[in-house]
């Protein structure tokens, strides 16, 4: 019998609050976005969906696990003494739902009292796809098992690599940024900007793009996400960066270390490259 904490238990608690979550965010999309304030600029916003979805989940969770932490991105933080503690962003990719984009997602993530994260799932209610994962248990889309390298095309070489990335909402630290991609466009096959963290790194998990970078994300944009990419067979690890910002670089196993290199190389991390 499983015990109360296994991660296969905190997976199905978390799977159908994301369902119950993303219907609602879906909702109120329908009657339009209110946009109730902003956090790094004047671009970075919270809509009033954020917070009801956001109180949903803690109420979900922890009405069934009273014990439990819980760290949501809007700021429902609260200490438990079970040892799990669940990481929630109620969307990810908010500019895309303010916008009417469906790259959006619902990301519940559980972790055990050292931070490994154990369960999570990331739900786009739009495009109804759910990815989920559990540690050591391998990860799905939509209940199929997810496996890299991509059976059909196997690990390209860099030159034809598609690397997802995006950009902080700061001025100064996107300039910076955009010299970064500049460098590393003309040696790649193309770079896509997908807007939700979480959906690019279930993106790279799914073999939908073979690598990705990004400055400025947070624990709760991609613990989750992070669980399914490595359970697919992605290297996945968050650097420290010159601005002291996490630096999030994922691509599948075999093309790790290469991809790694380059955006070392491309300055992703903040210093300026002697060359390209």
């Amino acid at each position: 019998m499983r015990s109360a904490e296994s991660p296969h238990d905190l997976l199905e608690l978390a799977v159908a609050t994301a369902r119950e979550a993303g219907g609602l965010v879906s909702s109120m999309r329908s009657r339009g976005v209110d946009v109730a304030d902003t956090k790094t600029s004047a671009v970075d916003i919270v809509t009033e969906a954020d917070r009801a979805c956001e109180e949903l989940i803690l109420d979900r969770l922890l009405r069934a696990r009273p014990d439990d932490g819980f760290l949501g991105e809007e700021g429902d933080d609260v200490a438990g003494t079970s040892g799990v503690t669940w990481v929630v962003d109620p969307i990810d990719g908010t500019v895309n739902y303010l916008y009417g984009l469906p790259h959006y997602a619902v990301s519940i993530a559980a972790t055990q009292a050292d931070g490994q994260v154990v369960a999570g799932v990331v739900r786009c209610p739009v495009l109804d796809v759910e990815y989920a994962a559990t540690l050591g248990g391998g990860a799905t889309l939509d209940g199929v098992p997810l496996q890299l390298p991509d059976p059909v095309r196997g690990t390209p070489p860099l030159a034809q690599a598609l690397v997802a990335t995006g950009f902080s909402y700061e001025a100064a630290v996107r300039e910076r940024q955009g010299r970064a991609v500049a460098r590393m466009l003309p040696q790649v096959r193309d770079i896509r900007r997908i807007g939700s963290c979480a959906l690019v790194l279930c993106a790279v998990a799914a073999g939908q793009v073979d690598a990705y970078v990004e400055e400025g994300a947070h624990l709760w944009d991609y613990a989750a996400g992070g669980l399914v990419a490595t359970e697919a067979g992605a290297t996945f690890e968050v650097w420290d960066t010159s601005g002291g910002k996490d630096l999030l670089v994922c691509a599948p196993a075999p093309g790790w270390d290469d991809f790694a290199t380059l955006a070392k190389a491309c300055g992703f991390l903040g210093e300026v490259p002697e060359s390209p």
